[in-house]
């Protein structure tokens, strides 16, 4: 058949398609470790994550869940830093170590073929590392250095300051980073870390690629003939508590010409049912280009390059933050015309159109992350590790497509009070 160029092709709304999650194949290794992987894709890639309940919710010591995670792969029983290094670069391979507030993720991308050569030392990572005197000391004093350095910028002090507001410095989400917290970390502080939550026996595994059976026997071949002992992490409980002051304005740099505004509030978790439609709000408030807030405070007002509002859904929590940089001398009028945004919201409801735009964004952005592996096993990952099944992500498309404009006006009514609302201004 031969296609007729002269006729334009049919344009359709994201709003219009079928949304299915490829299907994913869930096992357990001969050790009873669980696997859960997806065959997609076209290249002869893999990822592996190796998913730990070991981020800043199960420290004791402050500093310790970031520097056991990277200091993780810098020297082993068998390997030094250096032969990891060159072994990982020797098969153009890459190897991630990431901790969160709630998980730590150990994350390895190679070709496909390399997987025999390369998961004997994974393991020897996860299971053996030794955490070298001398690498400590040069992990802190590094840390420090990058501490240092981001202190002068508005923006970092801003970001550290409304978590505190929100959660109280005390709680995992409000914990920032200090100067003597890190110098206080000895390298018997991360090995007692790392043995109570680096532990195979809570991990998950999760895999996506150009991969099948074989790929899974390999996995099993290396990890599921390892002995697990099984040990629940420490059950940690940090009470939110947020600061009085609600309203503060910060003095980082007398020279400044620049303000860095944070606007957030606590606000519910992926478990809540006012998360899912909560995104659609957020989104015609300030999560998209298209945003309320940037055709405001950007477009019309020029008070600065970007401006955004984020949902923060964790495992214990949650908040929603905006976040801008502006002039120093026009960073009291961004702030108000941030609550009017939200008035804005309250009292009048958006019209079809726009709102069609906001689902037609969201939905689009998931046709796009259901056309690639690495992206599938993400949106399977978020579901497992806060106990969803895929229904979870039908209904969310659900309520994408359906969501009225009343819907989203009685969610701000219910969400944008500004009295809820913690404010910061660091200059």
């Amino acid at each position: 058949m031969i296609l007729d160029r002269t006729v334009q092709p049919a344009i359709h709304d994201a709003i219009e398609f079928d949304y299915k999650l490829p299907p994913l194949n869930s096992v357990k290794l001969d050790n009873g470790l669980p696997l859960y992987w997806v065959n997609a894709g076209v290249q002869d890639v893999v990822q592996i994550d190796w998913v730990f309940p070991a981020g800043l919710w199960y420290e004791v010591m402050p500093s310790t869940a970031h520097a056991t995670a990277g200091l993780l792969k810098n020297g082993t029983e068998k390997f030094t830093s250096a032969e990891i290094s060159e072994a990982l670069e020797f098969y153009g391979a890459q190897l991630k170590v990431n901790a969160g507030n709630d998980f730590a993720t150990v994350t390895l991308y190679t070709l496909t073929k390399h997987l025999p050569s390369l998961l004997p030392m994974v393991l020897e990572i996860i299971t053996g590392a030794t955490f070298p005197e001398h690498e400590v000391e040069i992990h802190k004093r590094n840390a420090i250095q990058r501490l240092l350095v981001s202190l002068r910028q508005c923006e970092f002090v801003a970001n550290q300051r409304i978590d505190a507001l929100l959660f109280g410095e005390a709680h995992p989400y409000g914990r920032f980073s200090r100067q003597e917290k890190i110098e206080a970390v000895t390298r018997q502080d991360i090995l007692n870390f790392y043995k109570e939550n680096y532990n195979l026996a809570n991990a998950r595994m999760f895999m996506a690629g150009r991969i099948g059976d074989n790929e899974v026997k390999n996995l099993n071949a290396v990890f599921g003939n390892l002995k697990l002992e099984s040990k629940e992490p420490s059950k940690l409980v940090f009470p939110s508590a947020p600061v009085s002051e609600r309203v503060q304005r910060i003095a980082n740099d007398a020279d400044g010409v620049q303000g860095a505004i944070r606007i957030g509030r606590l606000f519910p978790n992926r478990h809540h049912p006012d998360y899912t439609p909560s995104v659609v709000l957020n989104t015609l408030f300030g999560g998209y280009f298209g945003s309320r807030l940037m055709s405001n405070i950007r477009e019309d007002k020029g008070y600065t390059y970007g401006i955004h509002s984020s949902l923060g859904p964790e495992v214990n929590g949650g908040s929603l933050i905006v976040s801008t940089e502006t002039g120093r001398d026009v960073a009291e009028l961004a702030v108000k015309e941030i609550y009017r945004e939200m008035e804005l919201l309250c009292n009048e409801p958006a019209d079809e159109e726009e709102l069609l735009l906001v689902k037609n964004y969201l939905l689009g952005g998931i046709l796009g992350d259901l056309d690639g592996p690495f992206s599938i096993l993400q949106r399977w990952r978020t579901l497992i590790l806060h106990g969803f099944t895929e229904e979870h992500f039908n209904n969310n498309i659900r309520i994408y497509k359906t969501i009225t404009p009343k819907e989203v006006q009685l969610l701000a009514q219910k969400y944008f009070n500004p009295t809820d609302f913690y404010e910061i201004v660091v200059i």
